[in-house]
């Protein structure tokens, strides 16, 4: 595959329509046509941007309880959850075509065909020719949020080739997983997604850290939600009452393998982001410091990456 040597990506700072995957998914092939229509190859939306990163609430969950009122906000977020294949999938595939983008998509995923429905946090990787090339689930949700998502295997320790170069990344916390990020690094990521939910000061350090790190681009991506975008009618809804009105501020960045900052970080209101990467810097970066090569010690130091999917029931089939 032939490399170019640069490349114009945009990080979308925006909210879903909350709870609603079909309108989420309408609002987010909106907004590929548009970056895409000002030159953007590169296109990545938050974590869990369809349906929702549902802020504040507790699912009517605590130790040793749970509620009817929890268990039908749970059926809601379950039913507008993305399928894979999927009319959802397919939508995102043909925005992705029309415009010509690499598409990096955050999603609640409904695992079906392994379970009877457990939600993962899911990364989707599709190409401009519409292809779902890839997805990577979230290795370990964070807090409250290990009751609603389940735990990603190393299968999905996605890194994609492209004449861009490598692209991979890991959502949110997971990149504070050292041998995680290592992993990634371990496959010559060079273009580095770091979608979120962190709205902290100290998330900037972290992606300029593993900028620096890996040498390589890393683009951060985070939601801007305000308490009324949520449906007046969701359950749960009450949990949100002595929250303030904006629930997430943003922090999206744009950061280079020196760890310079490029684009943002944006705060306090839906925009995108856009810069023109040189793909160039990654090499130049590499003089001092190459983590899995010159400055890596493999007689004192190795990581042994488990990828095989995680199955909980394996059928062997008789040999007659």
């Amino acid at each position: 595959m032939e490399r170019s040597s640069a490349v114009k990506v945009a990080v979308v700072q925006a909210a879903p329509i909350l709870f609603d995957r079909d309108a989420s998914v309408e609002k987010a092939c909106g907004l590929i046509a548009e970056v895409a229509a000002k030159g953007a190859r590169i296109v990545l939306f938050p974590e869990a941007f369809i349906p929702a990163y549902p802020r504040g609430l507790s699912f009517g969950m605590v130790i040793g309880s749970r509620t009817p009122q929890g268990r039908k906000l749970w059926e809601r977020y379950w039913s507008n959850a993305v399928e894979l294949p999927g009319p959802a999938v397919e939508a995102l595939g043909q925005a992705a075509r029309q415009a010509r983008v690499y598409l990096i998509m955050g999603v609640i995923e409904r695992d079906t065909r392994f379970s009877g429905g457990t939600l993962y946090c899911t990364l989707l990787y599709i190409g401009p020719d519409g292809r779902l090339l890839g997805k990577h689930r979230k290795l370990k949700p964070t807090a409250s949020e290990r009751l609603i998502w389940g735990e990603g295997d190393g299968s999905t320790l996605t890194v994609i080739e492209t004449e861009f170069g490598k692209m991979g990344g890991l959502i949110c916390w997971e990149n504070y997983m050292p041998l995680a990020r290592m992993a990634l690094y371990g496959k010559g990521v060079e273009i580095y997604l770091a979608p979120t939910a962190d709205t902290r000061d100290t998330w900037q350090a972290t992606l300029r850290h593993i900028a620096c790190e890996g040498r390589c681009f890393v683009l951060g991506c985070n939601q801007f939600v305000e308490k009324s975008a949520y449906p007046p009618d969701l359950e749960g809804i009450e949990d949100l009452a002595l929250l303030p009105e904006v629930l997430c501020r943003g922090g999206s960045v744009i950061v280079s393998p020196m760890g310079e900052t490029l684009a943002g970080p944006l705060y306090d209101r839906e925009g995108v982001l856009y810069a023109e990467l040189d793909l160039s810097e990654i090499v130049r970066g590499k003089l001092d410091f190459d983590v899995t090569g010159h400055y890596a010690r493999p007689d004192v130091f190795q990581l042994s990456v488990n990828e095989e999917p995680a199955l909980p029931v394996s059928f062997c089939k008789k040999v007659k």
